[in-house]
C-alpha cells in the first residue's frame, strides 16, 4: 500500500481534491472503522485543542483504491501549512522517508504574490520546521527522494487566482444560467449602498470571483457551504474533468500517487 499525504489551505480545496480523486475511482473513506491504520494517529481523540473552544479540530479525510491510501488534511491558511507537516509527521512518529510515498501541498495565489513567491516561502518554512524532507526546487518539479514532495499554487502555478478561478469554468460549462445571474447580481452597479467596510472581503483579489460562486453554490445548496456543494453537485464531473483549466491540478494529484 502507498501512502500518500496532502494538506491544503482550506476546507473548500479538500472537497475538491476529494472529487477529483472520486472521478478516478477512489473510494471516500466516511467512517473511523473502514480508515488504514496507518493513519490512526493523525485523528483526534481529544477536544478542545488548547484549551481552545473555537478552535477547529483537524480531522484529515481520506479515499483509498486498492494500491494506494490518501489522507487529505486541512491547514487552515497558508501560514499554518509547514506547521501541520510538522504535527502530523510527529504524530505518525516513523521516519517518514521510510513510511510515506509523497506528500502535497495545495495553495492559492489569491494575494499580491505571484504562484512562484508563494512557493519560495512556502518551500523556506517547510524546510525550517522539517529539515528532514527532501523539497522540490520548482513549482513543475516533485522532488526524487522519498516521501515525493509537490506543491500546487491554483489555479495553474502560474496566473494570480483561488479555487474559485476554476469553478467559474465549470460553472459556466454545467450552470451556465446560474454563472449569469450570479455574475450580474454581484456586478458593480448593483453594489451602491453598500460601505466600504460592507466590501472589504469583496474588493479583495478574489473576492469577486469568490462572491459569484458562493452565490451559485447557494442556490444548489440553500444554507449549506461551498464544500458540501463541490460534493454534491456537478462542479466536477465527466464534463468539467476534460476543462483545460483542470489540467494542471489533476497532472499534479497523478504524479503524487505514481
Amino acid at each position: 500500500m502507498k501512502y500518500c499525504y496532502i494538506v491544503s489551505e482550506g476546507i473548500q480545496d479538500v472537497e475538491f481534491i476529494i472529487r477529483i480523486f472520486e472521478n478516478y475511482g477512489f473510494k471516500r473513506l466516511p467512517k473511523l472503522s473502514s480508515v488504514n491504520d496507518f493513519w490512526t494517529p493523525l485523528i483526534p481523540t481529544s477536544f478542545p485543542k488548547n484549551d481552545n473552544l473555537e478552535q477547529r479540530v483537524k480531522v484529515p479525510r481520506f479515499l483509498e483504491n486498492n494500491e494506494i491510501s490518501i489522507a487529505i488534511q486541512t491547514a487552515g491558511g497558508i501560514n499554518s501549512i509547514a506547521e501541520t507537516i510538522q504535527e502530523d509527521a510527529l504524530a505518525l512518529k516513523n521516519d517518514l522517508s521510510k513510511s510515506l510515498f509523497s506528500i502535497g501541498v495545495v495553495l492559492d495565489a489569491d494575494s499580491k504574490d505571484k504562484p512562484k513567491t508563494r512557493f519560495e516561502q512556502l518551500v523556506k518554512e517547510v524546510k525550517e520546521r522539517n529539515p528532514e524532507l527532501s523539497l522540490p526546487e520548482n513549482l513543475e518539479e516533485r522532488s526524487g527522494d522519498l516521501p515525493k514532495f509537490g506543491i500546487f499554487v491554483m489555479p495553474d502555478n502560474n496566473n494570480q487566482g483561488t479555487l474559485e478561478t476554476i469553478l467559474l469554468e465549470c460553472a459556466q460549462k454545467n450552470y451556465p444560467h446560474l454563472y449569469e445571474l450570479a455574475s450580474e447580481y454581484i456586478d458593480d452597479d448593483n453594489l451602491g449602498q453598500l460601505t466600504k467596510k460592507d466590501l472589504e472581503e469583496l474588493s479583495k483579489p478574489a473576492g469577486k470571483n469568490k462572491a459569484i460562486i458562493s452565490s451559485i453554490s447557494s442556490v444548489l445548496k440553500p444554507g449549506r457551504t461551498l464544500q458540501v456543494s463541490i460534493q454534491d453537485n456537478r462542479w466536477l464531473d465527466e464534463i468539467t474533468m476534460d476543462l483545460d483549466s483542470l489540467k494542471g491540478v489533476k497532472d499534479f494529484l497523478d504524479k503524487l500517487i505514481t
